[in-house]
């Protein structure tokens, strides 16, 4: 069974990923052993709140590490445009009843890869601070690491910049040092994650139901809907991380691509670019990560919407 470890920023897209593995981890499709937040789409403090909240909301009981509170080197960008104030699309909901883990993101992760080396697969949903932090303390980490599946990056697009990718900007410093760590790294980036997406016509079903889990899946989505609409003209939820989620148990998902991918740091208009090298000549040995290049798109989004359907209807 997979052994599992999310890294979030939890906001929107953020929340719909821990509801579907809420929902595998009841079915024993996975262990979920814990979770860690970064700020990310919101402050730390924030992003703990709201990832304890959806876990206590969905009746599974994970323990949540809060971890790094900005970048490595620069201040933190949060997102209140997409995601609203308070992360879940200003829903404001009351506190969780449940406090944070007494230990730390990077004492977390250290722990599980040492109770379970070569087992624990990680999955990245925010910056990476929180992996670079644990990594730069003992580069051995990633020798421990099954998997990590990233959301994250792009080949051929950003959505911050022409170019740079949410989670890979933020913290450029970070990815580089995850991706050049040597663990066996899935990036889910927006070449793929822009080809899922809901539509308000795909939201019937929840519509149907008519409760209060419902109301709250809605009331998000349409939230972040609105974001997007405002910004490209286009009024989707496109479903970024609930993708990454998913290519952890169903990695036929996407078609990938074992290519050399480092991360840019520097450039005036590239900073936080994914540059991936497909002209076919890196030399041997020198590809590190798999690239998602195609989706099952289709598969996919029914998928997504079974799960949260089985959670708002079990309300």
């Amino acid at each position: 069974m997979i052994k599992l470890l999310p890294d979030v920023d939890t906001g929107i897209d953020d929340a719909l990923a821990l509801i579907f593995l809420s929902e595998a981890h009841k079915q024993g499709q996975l262990e979920i052993l814990g979770c860690t937040a970064v700020g990310g789409n919101v402050e730390v403090e924030q992003t703990v709140r709201n990832t304890i909240k959806i876990w206590e909301m969905t009746g599974v009981d994970i323990p949540v590490a809060s971890g790094a509170e900005r970048p490595l080197l620069y201040p933190l960008n949060t997102s209140p445009f997409v995601h609203g104030d308070d992360g879940l699309g200003n829903t404001f909901l009351p506190p969780p009843k449940i406090s944070p883990s007494d230990v730390t993101a990077t004492d977390m992760i250290m722990r599980l890869s040492h109770q379970f080396p070569g087992k624990l697969t990680l999955l990245t949903t925010a910056p990476l601070t929180n992996l670079a932090v644990a990594l730069l303390q003992d580069p051995s980490l990633a020798g421990r690491i099954c998997e990590a599946v990233c959301m994250g990056g792009g080949v051929f697009t950003g959505n911050v910049s022409a170019v740079a990718e949410a989670n890979i900007a933020n913290d450029p410093e970070a990815a580089r040092i995850v991706f050049r760590s040597g663990i066996d790294i899935t990036m889910i980036g927006l070449d793929v994650t822009h080809q899922v997406f809901w539509e308000e016509n795909d939201l019937k079903a929840l519509v149907g139901i008519g409760n209060e889990r419902a109301d709250f899946l809605l009331q998000i989505i349409r939230y972040i809907s609105g974001a997007y609409e405002k910004l490209s003209g286009w009024r989707r939820c496109v479903l970024h991380d609930p993708l990454a989620a998913a290519v952890c148990l169903y990695p036929d998902l996407v078609k990938t691509e074992k290519c050399h991918v480092d991360v840019e740091l520097s450039g005036e208009l590239t900073r936080g670019m994914t540059v991936v090298d497909r002209r076919g000549r890196t030399p041997l040995g020198e590809e590190n990560i798999k690239v998602a290049l195609e989706v099952d798109a289709e598969r996919f989004k029914i998928m997504l919407m079974d799960s949260l359907l089985g959670w708002a209807q079990g309300g």
